[in-house]
């Protein structure tokens, strides 16, 4: 049975939600934006009017999910003075209590995704380290468990381009994420992934290390404008490998987009190299070639920003072996998070895509900054 104490923390956490969403202002701002959606030409800029409804809507989510957890809340004081009157059970109370603060915690998550990218759909690139075989298998179950993880949080997932393994797994891999809020999630992945186990691929049977690195950027549309420079694109054509029948290997479809990118902060150049073959449509490749660029040049202007604004760089990790997010040991069944802390043995549902938990521990303790 819960206490008074924990019903006054429940009341307390609510009040701080409604100050933290500015609940009032939202409600105001959803009245004045819902207005615009009924003027007579509101449809005649298509464009303009879809960007409208999806802020109407964003709104309306933030209100309705606050309106929630207040009747959830008002519901379990109601409930537990009820309980004194023995009106209902102590089971009753306790199951109420669950809800309320599953849905508070969930709407406390969302409170920590308010930046503009957060909201956005997301690339997510891996690369399998040194260690040949093992370190590519160890890449190809990543993909896994980040597909695995999408089916189960309702994503879309689009391969945009996959490069096979030389035996097994895979050398890299580039996913597309669609959904609300799939940047904002996913975030928590950037870094280093190690995995310890007895390698199948070991006739010794030793215990061998490897590590793949995870990249993950917005998805920007085309309401984000992104400056490209078209004198610094060059593009490459190849042949597209593995499944597809008869199309494979005739037809130059894969497109291979170079772009020399020159920092507007520092002058320093670098290319960025980008590979697709998504589709048998050679001209629809470069399209999504151009729009994976876009996203990157996106995330490289947010990075910069973070740098500005000097954020705390406690548990940012750059990209590198030695500096690895978070640890897979097989044989320990654990897996643990270097930056939170979190760790749980459940290892074969991690890479059966249950990672919410390292997901949730990792924007409640950064997401905020």
């Amino acid at each position: 049975m819960i206490t008074q104490d924990q019903l006054k923390e429940i009341q307390t956490r609510v009040e701080q939600l409604n100050h933290y969403l500015n609940i009032p202002a939202k409600k105001i701002q959803y009245e004045e934006e819902q207005l615009r959606t009924q003027a007579p030409e509101f449809w005649e800029d298509q464009k303009r009017a879809e960007e409208q409804m999806k802020l109407v809507k964003g709104l309306e989510k933030w209100i309705k999910g606050y309106e929630e957890v207040y009747t959830l809340a008002e519901e379990l004081a109601t409930a537990f003075e009820f309980y004194k009157e023995e009106l209902v059970t102590e089971q009753e109370v306790d199951d109420l209590h669950a809800r309320t603060i599953s849905s508070i915690e969930d709407l406390e998550l969302k409170n920590m995704l308010r930046k503009e990218e957060d909201s956005m759909d997301a690339v997510l690139k891996i690369n399998s380290g040194a260690g040949g075989t093992e370190a590519q298998d160890w890449a190809q179950m990543l993909m896994r468990m980040y597909i695995q993880w999408a089916d189960k949080n309702g994503y879309k997932v689009r391969v945009a381009n996959l490069l096979e393994g030389d035996d097994a797994g895979i050398k890299s891999c580039t996913l597309e994420l669609e959904g609300e809020f799939a940047y904002g999630y996913l975030k928590s992945e950037n870094g280093v992934h190690r995995l310890v186990r007895v390698s199948p691929y070991n006739a010794q049977g030793k215990r061998m290390t490897s590590f793949a690195s995870v990249f993950v950027t917005p998805l920007v549309d085309d309401t984000i404008e992104v400056n490209i420079e078209q004198a610094r694109i060059s593009w490459d054509t190849f042949r597209s490998s593995g499944a597809g029948g008869q199309n494979v290997n005739k037809v130059e479809s894969g497109v291979r987009l170079r772009y020399m990118y020159k920092d507007p902060y520092t002058g320093e150049e670098e290319e960025i190299l980008i590979e697709n073959t998504e589709t048998r449509d050679q001209p629809k490749n470069k399209e999504n070639a151009l729009r994976l660029l876009r996203s990157m040049l996106y995330d490289k202007e947010l990075q910069h920003r973070m740098e500005e604004q000097a954020k705390i760089e406690a548990g940012k990790r750059k990209i590198e072996w030695g500096s690895q997010i978070r640890s897979y040991v097989f044989d320990d069944r654990r897996v643990k998070d270097h930056r939170t802390n979190y760790q749980t043995s459940d290892v074969g549902g991690v890479m059966d895509g249950k990672i919410d938990a390292f997901i949730k521990a990792y924007l409640m303790e950064f997401g905020g900054e």
